[in-house]
């Protein structure tokens, strides 16, 4: 009880010797404001940044492996691009012998003329297999998805997104009317609903989107090529078991010895999120740390600035010995007033940051609209100015307390 009221009664001093020189303490601590205010506003901008692009991730999928041939450096005379890439038969293979991946489709890309009435346009089609809805996370808002059937059966049918109904002046519900593409009818059974994917994944502004039966895709662009597979991983945790076993998998198929380098190349979503969390946090840190050092130097200012409060206050040090006060009242005081004193100005650097992390999410644009000062950052900036205040403080505080009591009354 007699140490609580000890340290209320500290704390008051303190803070009233902070209030009798104002203009003094606000610029003493304008190291401790301006390091603090930096830091939580890095740390704040960097997770605005980082959950948005988290966010653009799971616009993705977070259990994707794209699978793609490529030619490895030492092969490139010896090799055609076109010698490497992923034939349908390799996507089969690899859903057969990975058990890690669950499901898979190949993507056949072909441009072609499509007529509707008297509006013809030049769009982009992809034939894919049936699993790319579930690969995707891409469902049907009016009609029906593409089934086995229409892709054993080869059947000349399509599905559009939103966009092309506009594009092409069709109904609201389209299904059930026909595009010529390359003079082929098709029937539209399904529309897809239109995702939103970052323009570092390959969107942006929405745009015209027709998917037909892989096979269709074939006979429509004979001289193509399979662009790239995309798989499911049964769950994130299982990434690194999932690019093994295709791995291995992609290498028995094309007869690969161990000399030989990969002809084709395996990127996993959830490897992407790890790697840049890893590089987020680096980053934090590193900026932490360098911004970090204006608390050293407001803390020097502190020690400073105290240690010319000790001068200034000699004689009420001694007076204070003289009528009983022990060594480690003396010390507790000046101690408290330092910590205070950067508490204080860690406080007022909290509100700066707030300011500026709420500007941040007026700015255009949705990178830093999720921008927030996480609580773990607040905890750790109060513990460092604290422990500014004790480490910077402690120097003028010892030496308060060790005045002799009756040189410091002579004192002048």
């Amino acid at each position: 009880m007699m140490f609580v009221r000890w340290f209320v009664q500290t704390v008051v001093l303190a803070l009233s010797q902070i209030w009798a020189s104002k203009a003094r303490s606000v610029l003493t601590s304008l190291g401790i404001i301006v390091a603090t205010a930096l830091v939580l506003t890095v740390i704040g901008a960097i997770t605005g940044m980082k959950n948005f692009i988290l966010d653009e991730f799971e616009t993705v999928g977070t259990q994707i492996i794209f699978m793609d041939g490529t030619v490895p450096d030492s092969m490139r005379h010896k090799v055609s691009w076109l010698d490497v890439q992923m034939s349908e038969d390799e996507c089969k293979q690899i859903l057969e012998h990975c058990p890690s991946v669950d499901l898979i489709t190949p993507h056949w890309r072909g441009t072609y003329e499509v007529r509707h009435g008297e509006d013809v346009k030049q769009v982009s089609a992809t034939g894919i297999w049936e699993t790319w809805h579930d690969i995707n996370t891409r469902y049907v808002i009016k009609g029906r998805p593409f089934s086995r059937i229409d892709r054993d059966e080869a059947r000349q049918v399509c599905l559009i997104n939103e966009e092309a109904i506009n594009e092409f002046n069709l109904a609201i519900d389209p299904v059930g009317d026909f595009l010529l593409i390359k003079n082929r009818r098709f029937l539209i059974v399904g529309v897809v609903e239109t995702k939103d994917v970052s323009p570092m994944f390959g969107g942006g502004d929405a745009r015209t989107e027709m998917y037909i039966p892989f096979e269709q895709a074939q006979k429509l662009n004979p001289n193509g090529w399979l662009n790239y597979a995309m798989g499911r991983i049964v769950s994130p945790e299982l990434a690194d078991d999932a690019q093994a076993e295709v791995r291995f998998a992609m290498r028995t198929i094309r007869g690969l010895e161990p000399e030989d380098e990969d002809t084709f190349s395996i990127g996993v979503m959830q490897q992407f999120i790890d790697g840049f969390l890893k590089m987020a946090t680096g980053i934090t840190a590193v900026l932490g740390g360098i911004v970090g050092i204006s608390l050293i130097v407001g803390g020097v200012g502190i020690m400073n600035i105290m240690l010319v409060s000790v001068s200034e206050r000699t004689r009420e040090i001694g007076l204070r010995k003289a009528v009983g006060a022990q060594p480690f009242v003396i010390l507790g005081q000046f101690l408290v007033e330092a910590v205070v004193l950067c508490l204080a100005g860690g406080a007022l650097g909290l509100i700066f940051a707030q300011l500026i992390i709420f500007g941040f999410s007026m700015m255009p644009g949705d990178q830093l609209s999720g921008a927030e000062i996480p609580g773990w950052a607040i905890l750790l900036a109060v513990g460092f100015t604290a422990g500014t205040g004790l480490v910077f403080g402690i120097v003028p505080a010892f030496k308060a307390s060790r005045l002799d009591p009756i040189d410091a009354l002579r004192h002048e």
